[in-house]
C-alpha cells in the first residue's frame, strides 16, 4: 500500500524523537500504552513536519457536579479543568447529564461576543464521539478540533495554540475511541480511494507498535499525538513548562460511554 506525503511546509518543526519517558510501555491497558523509539516513528515524525468540563446531584451513591452555568473558564487550574471534564464524563456514562438544565439563552448571551472555553479536545471526526455530550458540557465550554484518527497536523496545532494562548484553555485532551475506522483502515493497509490514505502515515507508528490489536493501536496513537503536541509547538510546550496547561491522551469506550485517561 502506497501512502502519500504532504509536501507543504508547516510553520512548526516536529521533533526527531519522542522520549520514551513521555510514552510509557505498550500494553492494551488503559493506563499504559505507548511506543518505543524505532525507525518507523522517526519516519513518521519526518513525514509530519510538513503535513503536520455548581450544584451537586447525588445518584446511586455518587456525586455528580453540574457543569458551569455561565462563562466556562474563570480561574481554573489545569488540574481543575481536567476534573471538570472527567466529572462531566462520569455524568454522561451514568446517564445523568446535567448540561441540558442550563439556560441556553444566558449561555448564548455570554458567548455572543467572545468564547472562554476551559478545555480543548482533539478528537476523531467519528460521529459516535460527540465531544460536548461525552463530557456533559454546553455552549462555549470546550474548544473542539476534529480530524479522522485524531492526528496532529499543522492546522490542528495552530487551532490548539489559539485555544490555549488566546482563549485560555487549561487542558488539551487527545482522545481516541473504540472501533476507530481510521486506525482499522491503517491496520488493514488496503488500497483506498481518494486521499484517505493520507491519514495512514500519521497512524502507522501506533500500528507498528501494537501490531493488529485495534484497541491497543488506537490508544498508542492517542499517546503519540499527545506527545507530538507537547513537543512540536513552542506555544504549547511553553505553557506546559509554566504549569498553565496540561496535554493528555485518553480513550473513549463507545459502548460504555466512559473516558479513561491513558497517562
Amino acid at each position: 500500500m502506497t501512502t502519500h506525503r504532504n509536501s507543504r511546509t508547516g510553520s512548526q518543526n516536529f521533533p526527531e524523537e519522542i522520549p520514551s519517558s513521555q510514552l510509557g510501555s505498550t500494553t492494551s491497558n488503559s493506563e499504559t500504552c505507548a511506543p518505543d523509539s524505532g525507525p518507523s516513528r522517526r519516519g513518521f515524525l519526518r513525514m509530519t513536519m510538513g503535513g503536520t468540563l455548581a450544584s451537586l446531584v447525588t445518584a446511586a451513591g455518587m456525586d455528580f457536579a453540574a457543569p458551569r452555568s455561565t462563562l466556562a473558564q474563570s480561574k481554573l487550574t489545569p488540574d481543575a479543568a481536567l476534573q471538570e471534564l472527567m466529572e462531566g464524563n462520569r455524568r454522561f456514562a451514568a446517564n445523568r447529564p446535567a448540561a441540558h438544565e442550563q439556560d441556553l439563552a444566558i449561555l448564548k448571551q455570554n458567548t455572543t461576543e467572545k468564547q472562554e472555553p476551559f478545555a480543548a479536545v482533539l478528537s476523531c471526526a467519528d460521529s459516535r464521539v460527540p465531544v460536548e455530550l461525552v463530557f456533559d458540557q454546553s455552549l462555549g465550554h470546550i474548544f473542539v478540533t476534529r480530524v479522522a484518527g485524531n492526528v496532529v497536523t499543522p492546522e490542528i496545532i495552530a487551532s490548539l495554540e489559539y485555544g490555549a494562548l488566546v482563549l485560555g484553555t487549561k487542558v488539551i485532551l487527545v482522545i481516541g475511541h473504540g472501533n476507530c475506522g481510521a486506525v482499522k483502515a491503517t491496520i488493514q493497509g488496503k488500497e483506498v480511494p481518494g486521499q484517505i490514505s493520507a491519514l495512514f502515515q500519521h497512524i502507522q507508528p501506533a500500528v507498528d507498535l501494537a501490531e493488529p490489536n485495534l484497541e491497543a493501536a488506537t490508544k498508542a496513537n492517542a499517546k503519540i499525538q499527545a506527545a507530538l503536541l507537547r513537543q512540536a509547538s513552542t506555544v504549547i510546550s511553553g505553557l506546559l513548562k509554566e504549569g498553565k496547561l496540561k496535554v493528555l491522551a485518553a480513550y473513549y469506550d463507545v459502548a460504555s460511554g466512559a473516558v479513561a485517561l491513558l497517562e
